[in-house]
């Protein structure tokens, strides 16, 4: 798996998919530029066993079907879907603010993944001592150690930095503001025997600069990627991933928002740190 392979200096993240958006009319793109065709710069450094975009559904704890003790007798009325939140109430622990802790079931892997990727594909990663953190949290013990080098050359190419819009320390040009999101979609679980466990999560990503005169506008990917864990002292842990592009869907004739919309949106609106 090729960690550049999820970027690209246009602010796309991963692989090679892309959605439709049509572009604002000249004179009101909301950074200042034109907004430039999505480039080839998602083949940036290869880092294989590292994995920066990812994950699964954003859901709270299944509240079950209506009160049984309800008089309503309408035997029409609709029952709770596949597609409705599940699942067990959410941890209570928290390492390097990575929810921690999770149930030995399949459950408690989907959410270990979700979370563990959303962490891995935020902003943090680009600070060296957070990123030190999220890797300890969310890896197996000895494939972080064997990751860490590798994820700190990348995080600190000149090349890779300059190509996503960023300086030499991984910080954003004054006036702009870095973003880097996962949105969780979905999650499935491919395969479960107690010890290990394989899930499949499909997310969308936000990544560019927001801000006046950002030649790299905040853009969004749609993406699968699967997780290898395993139960290692009591917690699901990442081994192992592979990653695709998609399911993308058909996107709306939207225009695009203004950079001040963007980055207030961004600073006000706190991403997910549970699922499921």
């Amino acid at each position: 798996m090729s960690l550049g392979d999820e970027h690209e200096a246009s602010g796309g993240y991963g692989g090679t998919g892309q959605t439709r958006t049509r572009l604002p009319d000249t004179g009101s793109d909301p950074y200042g530029t034109s907004r430039r065709p999505r480039s080839s710069s998602r083949s940036l450094v290869t880092v294989v066993g590292v994995v920066v975009l990812l994950i699964a559904a954003i859901a709270f704890a299944n509240r079950g079907d209506d009160d049984p003790s309800s008089t309503d007798t309408n035997t029409t009325k609709p029952k709770t879907t596949a597609t409705a939140p599940s699942g067990e109430q959410p941890v209570q622990a928290k390492a390097a603010g990575i929810p921690t802790g999770y149930a030995h079931n399949e459950q408690g892997a989907q959410s270990a993944a979700t979370n563990y990727g959303i962490a891995l594909g935020s902003a943090d990663m680009y600070e060296t001592d957070k990123r030190h953190a999220i890797v300890s949290t969310v890896y197996a013990p000895d494939v972080a150690a064997s990751q860490l080098p590798a994820f700190d050359q990348v995080y600190s190419k000149a090349s890779f930095l300059e190509k996503i819009g960023l300086n030499k320390d991984g910080v954003a040009p004054s006036g702009q503001t870095f973003v880097s999101r996962v949105i969780p979609v979905g999650t499935k679980v491919t395969s479960f025997s107690g010890s290990t466990a394989s899930v499949a999560l499909w997310y969308t990503s936000l990544f560019g600069l927001s801000g006046d005169g950002s030649k790299n506008p905040v853009t969004e990917s749609w993406y699968t990627t699967t997780y290898e864990l395993k139960w290692v002292d009591g917690d699901w842990k990442v081994t192992d991933f592979t990653q695709e592009d998609g399911p993308v869907p058909v996107g709306r004739d939207q225009r695009a928002s203004t950079a001040e919309d963007m980055t207030k949106a961004v600073e006000e609106y706190g991403g997910y740190t549970y699922a499921r």
